[in-house]
């Protein structure tokens, strides 16, 4: 029943007139009917002083051309795109997996600049990406995965020689055999090791010295899940244990995933102070407080000066989320939206909020009868209407490009746009 407007026939009509004339009146600016059961809150209103972007991600890179002149012509149309619906800004991956979109002294070639890791493509993507978007009037953000080594599209096997990780699995030396850490079929630069933060400081450090952009931007990638009952699952517990901390596990962990912000943030502002720094984590607060994962303190973050500009959540649930025991969920997107807020009261962060497009017309698992994704197409736009209405959220960036493209998802966009223009 993909899209329907659920215009239900005798079934509902067997429940009561009353009900029939509720549906009737219920018609939106949108022109549709509102049976959901998330309130609705229109607004039209244009926010010319509120950051509207869009993540561009690798799987994007990687169904692009590689040769210079083909690769700057879909650049340019993305942009253009980007443009016509209204955005101002756009965050775009330049190291997805220990790897960069330009050429470093740090970090290898990515494969989605080259064809392979380590392979030049004869040309700077990064600063042709950054001239196109500022001839459009879109802030350009740099977005970096600061710990994932391999991952979808990039396998072990196609790890560059020439990456710090590779280089130091490989050679002679016996100290930097745990550098970088093989957890659950997957490589990580582990988290708790002085050199690492190094590295990832200083790849930071040549974007921000040697392009004009206007954000660094880290996503949710940062510690994998941990089980510290199974030695396979460990990860960097034997640095815990050999440090000698009197902290948990939990805080040290912690403490280091913060101590790298806090480097990357303080650098970004010696370097250029008007550039910006920030994160956009999970969106549920109690995930973040996970002591098996991640080891985001959000708290902290979003309390204390120096470690983010911003915090941009990634709230991808809909208003009518449910728990599987058929209850509201406490992350469905208004109650989530509350939780936000009150963490926002805390310091002098900014929010943004992270919406998911990509979840328009599918059938999201929400737990509802029929997904509440596949029922309504004005999701995201009553997201964006009532985070204006709060007054305290300063932005929005939609997940992802290729989502307004989607034809599963066009009267979503068609809803959002005249909100964003």
């Amino acid at each position: 029943m993909k899209r329907s407007r659920y215009r239900r026939t005798a079934f509902f009509c067997a429940f009561a007139l009353m009900f029939t004339i509720f549906m009737g009146a219920a018609k939106t600016a949108y022109g549709m009917d509102r049976t959901a059961a998330g309130p609705y809150h229109p607004d039209t209103r244009v926010q010319t002083d509120e950051m509207k972007g869009v993540w561009i991600s690798y799987l994007i890179w990687n169904q692009l051309p590689k040769e210079k002149t083909a690769f700057q012509k879909a650049v340019d149309e993305m942009f253009d795109n980007c443009s016509s619906w209204g955005m101002n800004a756009v965050f775009v991956h330049v190291r997805s997996h220990g790897d960069a979109m330009y050429p470093s002294s740090v970090f290898p070639w990515s494969k989605f600049a080259g064809k392979r890791q380590g392979k030049s493509p004869g040309y700077d993507p990064l600063a042709y990406m950054i001239e196109s978007a500022h001839a459009r009037g879109l802030k350009f953000h740099a977005w970096i995965n600061p710990y994932r080594v391999t991952g979808y599209l990039m396998p072990w096997e196609e790890v560059s020689a020439d990456s710090p990780a590779k280089r130091w699995l490989t050679d002679t030396e016996t100290f930097n055999d745990r550098y970088v850490l093989k957890h659950d079929n997957a490589y990580y630069y582990n988290p708790s090791v002085e050199e690492v933060k190094r590295l990832v400081v200083n790849g930071v450090l040549e974007i921000v010295k040697n392009y004009e952009i206007d954000g660094i931007h880290f996503d949710d990638y940062f510690y994998p899940e941990i089980n510290d009952e199974l030695e396979e699952y460990w990860f960097d517990r034997p640095e815990y244990l050999a440090s000698g901390s009197k902290e948990t596990i939990v805080q040290w962990r912690r403490n280091h995933v913060s101590d790298l912000v806090s480097r990357v943030y303080q650098t970004v502002k010696a370097e250029k102070p008007q550039v910006l720094f920030g994160i956009s984590p999970q969106g549920y607060v109690e995930h973040l407080r996970s002591e098996t994962g991640l080891f985001v303190d959000i708290d902290r973050w979003m309390s204390q000066a120096g470690y983010v500009d911003y915090i941009m959540p990634q709230l991808y649930w809909g208003f009518e989320t449910k728990t599987a025991a058929g209850e509201s969920a406490p992350y469905a997107y208004e109650q989530n939206l509350a939780t936000w807020l009150n963490l926002k009261k805390k310091g002098p962060v900014t929010l943004y909020l992270g919406l998911g497009l990509f979840r328009a017309g599918t059938d999201v698992k929400d737990y509802n009868e029929v997904s509440e994704w596949l029922r309504r197409d004005d999701v995201i736009g009553r997201q964006v209407s009532v985070g204006r209405q709060k007054g305290e959220v300063k932005g929005y960036c939609f997940y992802s490009y290729d989502s307004f493209l989607q034809p599963e998802a066009q009267k979503e966009v068609a809803n959002l746009l005249p909100l964003l223009k």
